[in-house]
Formats: C-alpha cells, structure tokens, sequence
C-alpha cells in the first residue's frame, strides 16, 4: 500500500491574549502607548518620511519599549511564555544555558492604502506580531511557501489546495491576535484597505 508522508515541515503559532481577565486593560494601555509614541518619536518619524514608510513605525529609532511603557513589559512578559512553548514544539537545542531572548521590539502604525513589501528578518531565530487595533479591511499578513525558488517547472496548485500546500496563505488580524514563526519565512503585509490605522506590535527573538 503507498504511503504518504510530510516532511520538513513549516511551522505557524497562533494564539490570542483575548481570552485573558485583563485583556481589555493591557490592549487598551497598548494602544494608548503606541499612540503616545506616533506622536512624540521626532527621528522615527522622520525615517518614515525619509524611507516612504505610510505609517509610523518605531523600528529604526526605538529599542527599548518594555523600559518606556509598562503595557511593553507586561506585553514581553507574556511573548516570552508563548516563544518558549514554540521553540519546544520546533525541537530546538538551545544547549544547557541557552534560550530565546527578545531582540528586537517595535511599533507599527499602518495608514489606510499603505502595506510592507516581501521580506524575512535576517539574525533572528523566531518572529512575529501581535495585533493591537485591526479595523476592518485591514491588511492580513500574507506567509510565502519557502521552497518556491526551487519548484521550476513544477505546476500552479488547484484552488481547492490544502492550506499547507498552497504557495501563499495569508492570515486574518484581530486584536490580540499573535502569530509566530521561524525568522527565514518570507512574509509581506497586505495593503489596509481600512479607513484607519491599523496598530500592530512585532519583535525578533535571537539565540542568546
């Protein structure tokens, strides 16, 4: 009898804080705090006028949020808890002193037409985002299947593909909503169509 098996197979972690007693609290001290950073973060302003960013974001000026706002400690706190648990499930070896450590953290604010082009996240073992205020027609994040530059003349897939064979899934946003995944995965975000901005935290863990 032939037998069908999976292999080297890719990974995503979804999970939503929504459930949490103080979930209404923590999201609304997130937004209130990425806001407050819009508004008085001069350079990284000005790097999103100097890249073409349309938005704001915190990326290439800021590098220490759990230290500015409780909401970023608090928000670390509980992404530490849920990197962990993906790591397990990856089977990583990260030797008798090692872990994943926060590496890098920051803000984005997605202005209504704009979205982020292709790119993976060099020097980091696990990203991700957690989603702070997703009015509807956001943008979703769209995840590239990582073996396209080696399928050739391999054929399109039919429409009714399995999600996990598909070349492009892409994942709906909601507040408190967090995906993860393994920093060499392709990914973009998608133009938000919404008629506001939609608010989103992202970060890196590294191999400490």
């Amino acid at each position: 009898m032939p037998k069908l098996r999976e292999l080297f197979v890719t990974r995503l972690y979804e999970a939503s804080l929504h459930a949490a007693k103080d979930f209404a609290a923590l999201n609304g001290d997130l937004e209130e705090a990425c806001q407050m950073l819009a508004k008085e973060d001069l350079a990284g302003r000005a790097w999103c006028r100097t890249q073409g960013y349309g938005g704001y974001t915190s990326y290439a000026s800021l590098n220490d949020l759990p230290q500015r706002a409780t909401a970023f400690a608090d928000l670390k706190r509980r992404l530490d808890h849920h990197v962990s648990s993906f790591a397990k499930d990856l089977a990583f070896d990260l030797g008798p002193r090692g872990r994943l450590k926060l590496d890098s953290f920051w803000v984005s604010l997605l202005k209504p037409g704009a979205a982020h082009s292709g790119h993976i996240h060099p020097h980091s073992v696990i990203s991700g985002t957690y989603y702070v205020s997703v009015p509807p027609g956001a943008g979703g994040l769209r995840l590239e299947d990582p073996r396209l530059p080696m399928m050739m003349a391999a054929p399109p897939r039919r429409s009714d593909a399995r999600e996990g064979d598909r070349g492009f899934v892409t994942l709906e946003p909601a507040a408190g909503r967090l995906f993860l995944w393994e920093s060499w995965l392709r990914h973009e975000v998608l133009a938000n169509t919404a008629k506001s901005v939609r608010i989103s935290v992202s970060f890196n863990y590294a191999w400490a």
